[in-house]
């Protein structure tokens, strides 16, 4: 049920995301942008081209759903060094990075 739910959440979320571009202030952005760079480029390259972790560029990136792309990186994956970011992210931000990825940021 809680699995569901969540992914009904997490459905509508997307669904209004780029409806609603004010999901994410613009100072979260710039954190955001920053973070992208520094914490998750020392595992993806500092230019996200790969390195620990697979390249996230958006010729990478595409085929992957939003949904399997955004859950990664709130539940981490297991058996893998990516830690879930649950904890530190919203949803909303989880998806505007995704967004940000797609567009080769």
């Amino acid at each position: 049920m809680r699995i569901a739910l969540h992914r009904l959440s997490l459905a509508i979320l997307l669904a209004t995301s780029s409806l609603n571009t004010n999901a994410v202030e613009p100072e979260r952005q710039t954190a955001l942008k920053y973070l992208l760079v520094q914490d998750c480029g020392s595992c993806h390259g500092m230019t996200l081209k790969g390195g620990l972790g697979p390249a996230l560029l958006p010729e990478n990136l595409a085929g992957k759903p939003d949904e399997l792309l955004i859950n990664t990186i709130l539940e981490g994956r297991t058996g893998t060094a990516m830690p879930p970011w649950r904890g530190l992210l919203t949803e909303a931000e989880a998806v505007w990075l995704v967004e940000q990825l797609r567009s080769g940021l």
